[in-house]
């Protein structure tokens, strides 16, 4: 299986799990990989989940079948050495990494080729292991055009330029926050989970980078802004697949990285997942979480290493 279209010089065996195509989901101190089952409750906790929802139920964002003639999720695709890098022209340029970003013609597009959602185009290069990440991708000439773009190195730590965007409002790359079927199927997730929130406030907290909004109310989460589950919370009556996102949900949490529906968690469209598994996460509602206050984790303001 591939999380991917099919494309010229795309990977086509499925990446090992707990990495992104034989590369690693960043590195292991960088701070998506954080156990925060621990640390202590933020002082806005209560604020926070108000404001998101608390008697909203959990989402999972993805699936296996179509929705709407596209695919349930955001897809990764893989590319192997050489796959020849190619123009992109960006709306907000002076947030962007410059191209050429290796992004066959046939990437696989979050929503479809027809969509008109975010677009998300996400790029493994598993030779050098760089993650290049597009939003409101589309097919331009010989190249690409989209709205932002983000380029990062999988081995390192180093964060974007504060105040930047990326191909996610938080700053932040969004493939290592992805749920995938094959780290599920083997039993654990070792990272947190990328979730999205009806209004942020005009913040970011470490590790972001962006805000998205013009918002002042205190009350509403920053990007950046670390979730868990409560340790209380009973998860042993959920299926195999649900089970093991509520146990990283618990132990490596969530963190907030676009506005978007309520608890609505992101992964990658795979034919195996099974949708009514996933469906009994909404047994989950806000008001089961708490946010965490991450300070204390942080080890230098730009970088994504984390204290152990």
């Amino acid at each position: 299986m591939v999380t991917a279209s099919p494309a010229a010089g795309a990977q086509r065996t499925a990446p090992a799990p707990g990495s992104l195509g034989g590369c690693p989901n960043l590195p292991a101190d960088n701070v998506w990989h954080s156990d925060v089952s621990r640390l202590p409750a933020h002082a806005s906790s209560r604020a926070y989940v108000s404001s998101i929802g608390a008697s909203r139920k959990v989402k999972a964002d993805f699936g296996s079948g179509l929705w709407e003639g596209a695919p349930i999720g955001i897809p990764i695709t893989y590319v192997k050495p050489g796959q020849p890098g190619v123009p992109v022209s960006f709306e907000y340029r002076s947030e962007s990494d410059p191209g050429p970003y290796p992004v066959p013609r046939g990437a696989a597009i979050e929503g479809g080729p027809s969509g008109d959602g975010d677009r998300h185009v996400l790029v493994v290069d598993t030779g050098a292991c760089k993650l290049y990440e597009l939003y409101s991708a589309y097919p331009s000439g010989k190249g690409w055009k989209a709205g932002s773009g983000a380029v990062f190195d999988l081995n390192s730590n180093k964060l974007r330029p504060a105040g930047w965007t990326s191909a996610d409002a938080a700053g932040l790359p969004v493939a290592p926050g992805l749920v995938r079927y094959e780290e599920v199927a083997a039993g654990r997730i070792d990272h947190a989970v990328r979730v999205t929130v009806p209004r942020s406030q005009r913040k970011y907290l470490w590790p972001a980078r962006h805000f998205a909004s013009d918002s002042a109310d205190a009350a509403l989460p920053p990007m950046g802004l670390r979730l868990r589950l409560k340790p209380g919370v009973d998860i042993s009556g959920l299926p195999p697949q649900a089970r093991v996102i509520a146990e990283a949900m618990k132990k490596y949490g969530l963190i907030v990285a676009d506005n978007g529906s309520a608890w609505y968690i992101s992964g990658t469209p795979d034919s195996r997942w099974d949708n009514d598994q996933l469906r009994r996460l909404g047994n989950l509602r806000g008001s089961d979480f708490e946010a965490v206050d991450t300070a204390s984790l942080m080890v230098a303001r730009d970088s994504g290493a984390a204290r152990r």
